[in-house]
């Protein structure tokens, strides 16, 4: 069950309750039934033997054969009639004188009974019996009344029939009526988790709507909204902290760099002290670039708004940046090979943001790919999309990883010296995507290459 949706679990369990709940009904009024069918055949037999009392008290001065007349006559008109005998004490059959069925198998008298019911089966029927001692003319008798229970068996079973073909349908409308009511009641919690699901860290300020129900709903969804404040709040004082000590830091980095340069001029230098100095120049360089790209993601956290948007022609930013990367692949024997289709790719976007995004995966291959590799750039265009492909033979990514390597500061290799870089380019070339609304995704295997890939929608004017 934890694996089952709420929706489901609410429906099978309100399934289960109303089935059990109708079981039980179905029970009882079985079991009611039953005994009123049984109480009603009793009381049946009752009368009749009643009547019978009647008959033979008005025709008590008559002859023997004028009420052996009379009662034929009284079981002719009575449902099984033939059944109703009198007899003495002694246990014999006073009417009729032929009694029929003749091999009915009445059950054995001995002397004065009271009143008593009694079952046998007769020809594959089951009888109801009943026994009552009478006294007519101040004389005992005994009175025998059988009547069949097969009307009430039949009753009986197509009671239990339309029950047993009830329980599906009464499941299946449970079942349909609980999903339906669970799926209204969770349809709010639906739209608050879709709501949810929307917000990232760039839209921190939107909030749930709160609706006045006064139940469980609207308390989660203050819940969530005084909870998304919180995080509102600490992330700005982040982003504040980082934006301020990145900009704050880029001074005291570019004086360092500045007096290493002018150090390394000095022409009576010795070679330590130039070593040195090279490797400060070095280590500021990848630290201002570090700043930069910080400043860039604190930015872009806040929603920093400096883009500007326009008609671009995506064919030739790619080719251009292609030209400006084949230099690097060459200081490593790479071949770069660039495939444009399509003489017009128009995208609605801030050209240096897209030339940043095209050149982050392009340094990141031919960094990435060892000398001699091959580096491949496609642009496959058709009416609506234009699709960028970056592929390379390189050292690729093991599958594990594959999930975090849009993620801040992830580096392809754990040692993170074999390949100069700070982390931060694929997490700004994926914030550069979404903000232009495209796709970026990467498919790779470790010793085997990376492919990224970046889908844009075109501009109508394309």
């Amino acid at each position: 069950m934890k694996n089952i949706s709420i929706s489901l679990r609410l429906t099978l369990t309100f399934s289960a309750i109303f089935l059990c709940g109708f079981l039980i009904f179905g029970v009882v009024m079985w079991a009611d039934l039953a005994y009123h069918l049984s109480k009603g055949r009793d009381r049946t037999l009752s009368r009749r033997a009643a009547r019978l009392v009647e008959l033979l008290n008005a025709a008590s001065g008559d002859s023997a054969d004028q009420r052996e007349m009379k009662y034929r006559e009284f079981a002719e008109a009575t449902p099984e009639g033939n059944l109703i005998h009198l007899l003495d004490l002694s246990g014999r059959q006073i009417l009729p004188k032929n009694p029929w069925p003749p091999d009915f198998p009445w059950p054995p008298m001995s002397g004065a009974l009271p009143d008593a019911y009694q079952d046998v089966l007769f020809s594959g029927r089951r009888y109801r019996v009943f026994t009552r001692p009478v006294t007519v003319n101040h004389q005992l008798f005994l009175i025998r009344v059988g009547g069949q229970l097969e009307d009430n068996r039949n009753l009986m079973m197509r009671f239990s029939t339309g029950l047993a073909m009830a329980i599906p349908a009464m499941l299946a409308l449970s079942a349909l009526g609980g999903y339906f009511l669970s799926r209204r009641v969770l349809r709010p919690v639906d739209h608050i988790t879709a709501t949810l699901r929307s917000i990232s860290i760039g839209n921190l300020s939107r909030r749930l709507p709160v609706s006045a129900s006064r139940d469980e709903l609207q308390r989660l969804a203050e819940t969530c909204n005084e909870m998304l404040g919180r995080l509102e709040s600490a992330v700005g004082r982040i982003n504040r902290f980082t934006a301020d000590a990145s900009h704050e830091l880029r001074s005291p980095i570019a004086f360092i760099r500045t007096v290493a340069e002018y150090a390394l001029r000095n022409p009576t230098i010795d070679k330590e002290s130039e070593e040195a100095l090279g490797e400060i120049l070095a280590e500021t360089s990848e630290t201002a670039g570090l700043l930069d790209d910080m400043l860039t993601l604190a930015r872009a956290d806040a929603g920093y708004g400096d883009l500007v948007f326009e008609p671009l022609n995506l064919t030739e930013l790619v080719d251009d940046v292609c030209a400006k990367a084949r230099p690097l692949a060459d200081a490593k024997n790479q071949s770069l090979a660039v495939r444009l289709n399509g003489s017009s790719t128009c995208v609605s976007g801030d050209r240096s943001s897209l030339r940043r995004l095209v050149w982050t995966l392009l340094d990141n291959a031919v960094k990435y790919t060892p000398r001699d590799g091959s580096i491949k750039v496609a642009l496959d265009a058709d009416i609506s999309h234009a699709v960028l492909s970056v592929s390379d033979n390189g050292i690729g990514i093991p599958e594990p990883l594959v999930p975090q390597v849009f993620d801040r500061f992830f580096r392809a290799d754990p040692s993170r010296s074999e390949v100069a870089g700070t982390g931060l380019g694929l997490a700004i070339a994926k914030w550069i995507a979404d903000i232009h609304h495209a796709t970026i995704t990467v498919n790779s295997r470790e010793s085997e290459g990376s492919v990224f890939q970046v889908a844009f929608q075109l501009s109508k004017s394309a």
